[in-house]
């Protein structure tokens, strides 16, 4: 008898907590902006409600529920300019750009293999990605993009001829003359010039940095106002060293160094190099690649881990470098956060490359225009305009 009032009032505390939670989660979503008004971090229900830049994203592994985040990279050669060599400069990267949940079969067979994105490079490129990890297989008398294992591609590990990627890639640096793109090769092609055909039939030669022109022993890479002038917009690296002397393509290793990539590049502890790289504070190499994803690509945690663990795997990666900072930060479901996520990362490494400071914001250059303004401001002659002007 005790037993069952017991949980009879059990049950009716429990219902009435829930009643209470549902009311809470009801008077929340009735408070929240909308109409493009929301700012970074606030409630939403749809894309509609945040501002530009934004969108309406669950981290539901916090159980937040629907907050505005980020959504593309702080252009650092707008903000601050162009005139720095290459090698000051940070460029978000994801890992198997290719590798995308929900790309169509172009075998006829069901693809059995992981997946690291969730859009088009297109997309990718338009939110700010400028460079690009991508697996090249021969494959059916052609050069396909392929996330396989052993040198091999299968038709349950294909995903399409990579081609298509090449022709994306293209129209992205034709409609932005003023971009950089990098492409870093994992290369199984051993097809006769089989690289240089595919990018000659793609129209990206027209945009090739050439590998003489690519510093070595640890000078300083071309200034990128430079590099646009010339039109030497795409950096292409692959993992096969005879083709830097067979094709003109650089061997990656000569120019860059990297850390462990999968799961022994996640830890804040220690940040090793991966085999193949030189030590990561070797001087000869002025390219840093900082690798930060599973070996299993997990979905689910993306988006936690983008915001609480990154940054301090960029700390410990530094140090490792010998105090220099990343150029590429190379990620899985890179729009996954609950907040800032890879985009402010980018911004923070750009930020200490630039100027030395944790946002590239603050790297903005200042015209006399906004000398003047501050100068008036703080003698109060402009209303409204209490010291210097925020840019």
């Amino acid at each position: 008898m005790v037993q069952g009032v017991i949980m009879h009032r059990l049950g009716s505390t429990i219902l009435l907590l829930l009643v209470i939670l549902c009311v809470v989660l009801l008077l929340e979503g009735a408070a929240a902006c909308s109409g493009g008004r929301c700012e970074l971090g606030d409630r939403c229900s749809s894309e509609g409600d945040c501002g530009s830049e934004l969108y309406c994203y669950n981290c539901w592994i916090e159980f937040a529920g629907k907050r505005c985040v980020r959504t593309t990279v702080a252009d650092p050669f707008k903000i601050a300019d162009t005139s720095l060599p290459f090698n000051k400069y940070a460029f978000l990267t994801t890992h198997n750009s290719f590798s995308i949940r929900g790309e169509p079969f172009h075998t006829g067979v069901p693809r059995i293999t992981l997946y690291n994105q969730d859009d088009s490079v297109t997309d990718q490129l338009n939110n700010g990605v400028r460079a690009l990890m991508l697996d090249v297989y021969d494959f059916r008398d052609d050069i396909w993009l392929c996330h396989s294992k052993g040198g091999k591609c299968f038709d349950f590990t294909a995903f399409e001829p990579a081609i298509g990627t090449m022709m994306e890639v293209e129209a992205f640096l034709s409609a932005n003359p003023s971009e950089i793109v990098t492409l870093i090769l994992e290369d199984y092609v051993s097809s006769d010039h089989g690289l240089s055909k595919l990018f000659h039939s793609a129209g990206l030669t027209k945009y090739w940095f050439p590998v003489s022109s690519m510093p070595r022993d640890g000078g300083d890479w071309p200034r990128v106002r430079d590099m646009i002038r010339r039109n030497h917009r795409l950096l292409v690296f692959t993992s096969d060293e005879s083709k830097e002397r067979a094709e003109g393509i650089a061997y990656q290793w000569n120019f860059m160094v990297e850390n462990q990539y999968g799961d022994g590049g996640m830890s804040s502890r220690a940040c090793r190099r991966r085999a193949e790289s030189l030590a990561l504070d070797s001087r000869t190499r002025l390219l840093i690649l900082v690798n930060y994803f599973h070996t299993v690509p997990l979905r689910v945690t993306a988006c936690v881990e983008h915001s609480l663990g990154l940054a301090d795997v960029l700390r410990a990666c530094h140090a490792a470098a010998g105090d220099r900072w990343a150029n590429f930060l190379a990620v899985d479901y890179y729009k996954r956060s609950d907040g800032g996520g890879v985009f402010e990362a980018t911004d923070m490494l750009n930020g200490m490359l630039i100027c030395g400071r944790d946002d590239v914001r603050a790297c903005a250059k200042r015209t006399l225009k906004d000398v003047l303004y501050g100068l008036l401001g703080k003698a109060g002659l402009m209303p409204g305009h209490g010291g210097t002007r925020r840019t």
